[in-house]
C-alpha cells in the first residue's frame, strides 16, 4: 500500500512557530561516523542536492585535524567544490585557531565550535577539561566575530554522557551560558546519546531562559537512540524553539561516543512539520531522492521511517 503524497494531512498546532530553520548536519556530523571514507565528489554532490531540495543551512565539513576524524580529511578540496550554491549557508566546524586559519582562508563565514558539558566528554572529545576547552574557544570567537563570521556554539552531552551518567542541568546551563558569554550567535544544545524527554528539554529550556539566554538564539540537536528525538522536538517547538539540527536519512552518531546513534532524520522532522502547517521551504521528495541516492553510494538503506515510506511509492 503507497501513500499518497496528499499525506500528511496538515493539522495546526496553537503556539508553535510559524516556520521552523532546519540546520542540515548530515554531510558533516553524518559522514564523519562513516567507517568509510566517502569521496569528496559524492560529498559534493549530496550538498547540492540538499541545497536542490530547499535546505538553507548545510553543515559542510569540519576543520578538525584529519587524524582525529580521517573521514572529513578533505575539508581543503570539499569547500571550494561549494562556491556555486548561492542562498545557502555552509557553516563548518573548527576545534581551535588553527582550525579558524583554514577556514577563513577558503571564505567560511560561519563557524562553530564544540564543547562539552561533561568533563569525561571534554577530555575524549578534545583532551582538555570543560574549562580549558571554553579558554580554547575564547579567541577564536574573538577573532570571528571582528570578522563579521556568525559562530555556533555546540554543546554535547546536555542531557546525559554515558560515562558519567545523568548530567545536571544547572551544570549545562553553565556551560551553555559560558557559550554564549564568550559571543557565539547561538548554542546548540545535543542530547549527544539520546536519552533525552520531553520534560528533561522544557525544564532545561526554561532554565537557560532564567539565564538570559534567549529561545531565539537556541538550536536543538537529538539523536534518536530511544526513538524520543520527535517528541523532544516537538517540545522544544512548544518552548518556542525554531531551529532544529537534522541530519538527512537519520546518519550519524558519534565517534567519541559509541552509544550514539543516528541522529533525528531530516525527512522525518519535515513530515511532522508539515503535518503542524509549520513552513520549512524543503520539498520532501526532493529531500528522500536525494536520501535515497546517498543510501545507495553507501550501500545500505536509510534508517529515516519517512525516507523507506515515501521510497515504495
Amino acid at each position: 500500500m503507497t501513500t499518497p503524497r496528499t499525506l500528511p494531512m496538515t493539522v495546526p498546532a496553537q503556539d508553535l512557530p510559524a516556520r521552523v530553520r532546519i540546520h542540515e548536519v548530515g554531510a558533516r556530523d553524518g559522514l564523519q561516523n562513516e567507517k568509510a571514507v566517502v569521496p569528496t565528489e559524492v560529498k559534493a554532490e549530496f550538498i547540492h542536492r540538499l541545497a536542490a531540495s530547499g535546505l538553507t543551512t548545510i553543515e559542510a565539513t569540519s576543520f578538525v585535524h584529519p587524524k582525529w576524524v580521517p573521514q572529513l580529511a578533505d575539508a581543503e578540496d570539499l569547500f571550494p567544490r561549494l562556491a556555486g550554491i548561492d542562498g545557502v549557508a555552509l557553516p563548518v566546524l573548527v576545534p581551535n585557531e588553527r582550525g579558524l586559519d583554514r577556514a577563513l582562508a577558503l571564505g567560511a563565514r560561519r563557524i562553530a565550535v564544540f564543547g562539552s558539558a561533561t568533563e569525561t566528554f571534554a577530555a575524549r572529545n578534545l583532551n582538555r577539561t570543560v574549562d580549558e576547552s571554553l579558554a580554547m574557544f575564547e579567541p577564536v570567537v574573538a577573532r570571528a566575530k571582528a570578522d563579521k563570521v556568525h559562530v555556533r556554539g555546540y554543546l554535547s552531552m546536555c542531557f546525559g554522557d554515558p560515562w558519567e551518567g545523568p548530567v545536571p542541568v544547572h551544570q549545562v546551563v553553565r556551560v551553555a551560558k559560558a557559550l554564549m558569554d564568550l559571543g557565539c550567535d547561538e548554542l546548540s544544545l545535543g542530547d549527544t546519546i539520546g536519552v533525552a524527554t520531553p520534560g528533561h528539554v522544557l525544564t532545561l529550556l526554561s532554565e537557560l531562559n532564567e539565564e538570559g539566554v534567549r529561545t531565539d538564539t537556541i538550536g536543538v540537536h537529538f539523536h534518536d537512540t530511544y526513538g524520543q528525538a520527535l517528541s523532544n522536538t516537538l517540545a522544544a517547538l512548544q518552548h518556542g524553539v525554531a531551529t532544529v539540527d537534522a541530519s538527512a536519512g537519520g546518519l550519524g552518531g558519534c565517534p567519541y561516543a559509541k552509544s550514539a546513534t543516528g541522529n533525528l532524520a531530516t525527512e522525518d522532522l519535515v513530515w511532522m512539520l508539515q503535518g503542524l502547517g509549520i513552513e520549512t521551504g524543503v520539498d520532501l521528495d526532493a529531500l528522500t531522492a536525494t536520501s535515497v541516492w546517498l543510501a545507495e553510494q553507501l550501500g545500505r538503506p536509510s534508517p529515516s521511517r519517512t525516507v523507506r515510506a515515501l521510497s515504495v511509492r
